[in-house]
């Protein structure tokens, strides 16, 4: 029996229809107030940070922030999940295909997500906020429940079942989450030498592989 399967050409692949107006405007406006929201919080702190004042930022209504977010809990997850996907694009980066050795492969990963946090204006106001005591954008990035840190730990859980696919799949479970929340706390209570921090985390997640 012939079986037939429908195709794209070529033609069809580059043809993409565009959004209706409405929904173009709304993604737009998100952008916007996504972009407003992480400037004003790497100047004053997320503490600092109003649903007023980021609408009028983002050249917006404040009515319109509130139906796109909910709430500024809403703006901030969101703020934070934006730029974890981007954050972890680059580890993912560095992670594939990364170093033969499995080892410094991880100390890799852990060492750039460490100095890049430094470097990221985002991440660094709110780690330096939450080490006074006083950002509440910090439990986006900590809590276990969160998106972000089930983000992090799904990607290198997945990694790891690459390197070592025989593995006990509980353990490789447990070896992300030693990973994951190391690296975090080390975000927030650094112990010195970026390098010398990773190579730790790395020993102490082969360890438990091994």
């Amino acid at each position: 029996m012939a079986v037939y399967r429908e195709t794209t050409t070529s033609r069809d692949a580059e043809t993409v229809a565009p959004d209706p107006p409405r929904l173009a405007w709304r993604k737009q406006m998100r952008q916007r107030v996504l972009a407003a929201a992480r400037d004003l919080t790497c100047d004053s702190g997320w503490d600092q940070v109003s649903l007023s004042a980021v609408a009028a930022a983002a050249e917006v209504s404040r009515p319109s922030v509130y139906k796109e977010f909910g709430n500024r809990a809403g703006l901030g997850r969101a703020l934070v999940d934006r730029e974890t996907q981007v954050f972890l694009g680059g580890v993912a980066e560095v992670l594939h295909p990364g170093l033969p050795d499995t080892g410094a492969a991880l100390e890799n990963a852990v060492h750039y997500v460490l100095t890049e946090a430094h470097r990221n204006p985002l991440v660094r106001a709110v780690v330096l906020a939450a080490r006074e005591g006083s950002d509440s954008l910090l439990p986006y990035l900590t809590a276990r429940a969160d998106p972000v840190f089930g983000a992090a730990q799904d990607l290198l859980r997945a990694w790891l079942t690459e390197r070592f696919p025989d593995q006990d799949g509980l353990l490789v479970e447990v070896a992300a989450d030693v990973a994951v929340r190391m690296t975090l706390s080390h975000l927030v209570l650094p112990g010195g030498d970026a390098r010398a921090t990773a190579d730790r985390i790395s020993l102490a997640v082969m360890k438990v592989l091994r």
